[in-house]
C-alpha cells in the first residue's frame, strides 16, 4: 500500500471516530417520554400498585435510563376504556400497554397463549417457554404485522378457579351460570353451558353482587378480597384449571420502539423481566395471608372443584385448543407451547412433584 493511500485511510478514520463520537452522545442523551396505558383501574393491586405492578416497570425503567426515559402510566378509563390497549397502540395514541394478551382474542387467536393456556404450564414453565424455548420469539412474530412487539412484565402464579354464589357438585351446577372469565376458559365454559363474560375487574363486585352474574373469576386471595368478592359470593373453588400462571403483557408500538437506542431496549427488557418475577414472588405472600383471612374470619367456603367437574373441563379444553388450531399461527405457537410442556412435565416429575409428594408428604 503506497504512502499516501495509507495516509488517506487514516485520516478517513479519524474522521470518522470524530463524528461517530457525537452521534453516540446525542443518542444516549437523547430523552423520551412515553405514555402507558392499562387494562386495570388506577390503585389495582399487582396490576397498577406494588411490586411489579405497571407503576413500579415505569418506575424502574425511569430510575434505570436516569430519567430518559420516562413514562407516564395511565389506568383503565384515564385515558382510554380498559379494553383498548391494543388499538391504542397499534394507532400510536399511547407508545405502551400494560394488561393481558388474552383480551385479544379477537384480534388474533394466538395471543391467548401468551397468558394463560387451560391445564398449562405453571410460572416457571412459562418462564422457560419465554425466555428459553422461543416463547418471546413467537410472541414477536404473532404480533409483527399489527406492528407491535411485547414482552413478559408479570405472572400471577397459580390463581383460584373463582368465586361462585351456590356450591358447585357436578357439571350440570354448571349450565345457565353467568360467569365472568377470559380467555380460553372461557370457550371451555361456554362448552359446558355457562353464560360468559368479559368484564373489566372493577366491574366484577357490582355485576356479582347485583345478580347480573352468577360466578366471576379474577386473580387471587388477595385482589379478590380487595374487590369484595368475598361479599357476594361465599364459595370460593380452586385448581387453577385455567390459569395455571397468568402472564402480564408489555404491549409496544414497534416504531417507537425502534427509535430507542439500544440501551434503552435493554432497560426496559431487564425491568419487565424483574416485574415478571418480583409480582409472582409477592402474589406468593399477599396470597397466603389473604386467603387465611378470607376462611378464618370472613366465612368463606374454600375447596377444589369436584373430579367429575375438572374432567369434564378437560375435555372441553381439549376441544377448544384443537379447534383454535385451524389457524396456522396460532398452530405454530400451540405446538411450540406443548412441546415446550413435554419436555417441562417430564422435568417435573422427578423435581418439582418428587419434592411435594415425598418431601412435604
Amino acid at each position: 500500500m503506497s504512502l499516501v493511500r495509507r495516509q488517506f485511510l487514516s485520516r478517513a478514520a479519524v474522521a470518522g471516530s470524530v463524528l461517530a463520537a457525537p452521534m453516540v452522545a446525542n443518542a444516549q442523551s437523547a430523552r423520551f417520554n412515553w405514555k402507558m396505558t392499562s387494562a386495570y383501574g388506577k390503585g389495582s393491586p399487582f396490576y397498577m400498585d406494588g411490586p411489579g405492578s405497571a407503576t413500579d416497570l415505569a418506575k424502574r425503567i425511569r430510575e434505570m435510563s436516569d430519567g430518559r426515559l420516562n413514562i407516564q402510566v395511565f389506568g383503565a378509563g384515564e385515558l382510554i376504556p380498559a379494553f383498548e390497549g391494543f388499538d391504542a397502540v397499534r394507532a400510536g395514541t399511547v407508545e405502551m400497554n400494560h394488561a393481558n394478551a388474552y383480551f385479544w382474542t379477537g384480534k388474533t387467536a394466538a395471543a391467548q397463549y401468551f397468558t394463560a393456556v387451560p391445564f398449562g404450564m405453571n410460572f416457571q414453565g412459562m418462564n422457560g417457554w419465554f425466555y428459553d424455548g422461543g416463547g418471546i420469539d413467537l410472541w414477536n412474530e404473532v404480533y409483527a404485522p399489527f406492528g407491535m412487539v411485547a414482552m413478559p412484565c408479570g405472572n400471577t402464579g397459580v390463581q383460584m378457579t373463582g368465586w361462585f354464589k351456590k356450591e358447585i357438585k357436578t357439571v350440570a351446577d354448571l349450565k345457565g351460570l353467568k360467569m365472568r372469565i377470559p380467555g380460553l376458559a372461557g370457550k371451555v365454559y361456554a362448552n359446558l353451558g355457562v353464560d360468559v363474560k368479559v368484564l373489566p375487574g372493577g366491574e366484577i363486585f357490582p355485576a356479582l353482587e347485583r345478580g347480573v352474574i352468577d360466578a366471576a373469576e379474577f386473580v387471587g386471595p388477595f385482589q379478590d378480597r380487595r374487590l369484595g368478592l368475598q361479599k357476594a359470593a361465599k364459595y370460593y373453588y380452586t385448581t387453577g384449571w385455567h390459569e395455571a400462571s397468568t402472564v402480564s403483557e408489555l404491549l409496544i408500538n414497534k416504531a417507537a420502539w425502534d427509535k430507542l437506542p439500544a440501551d434503552l431496549k435493554a432497560i426496559v427488557s431487564n425491568a419487565s423481566a424483574a416485574c415478571n418475577v418480583i409480582s409472582e414472588a409477592w402474589c406468593q405472600k399477599a396470597n397466603s395471608e389473604a386467603m387465611d383471612d378470607l376462611v378464618k374470619n370472613q366465612g368463606v367456603i374454600a375447596r377444589p372443584l369436584p373430579d367429575d367437574v375438572i374432567k369434564a373441563l378437560k375435555t372441553e379444553t381439549n376441544k377448544v385448543l384443537t379447534e383454535a388450531i385451524k389457524d396456522p399461527l396460532t398452530k405454530k405457537v400451540h405446538d411450540s407451547y406443548f412441546a415446550f410442556k413435554s419436555k417441562y412435565d417430564r422435568w417435573t416429575e422427578v423435581s418439582e412433584e418428587a419434592y411435594h409428594l415425598k418431601v412435604r408428604g
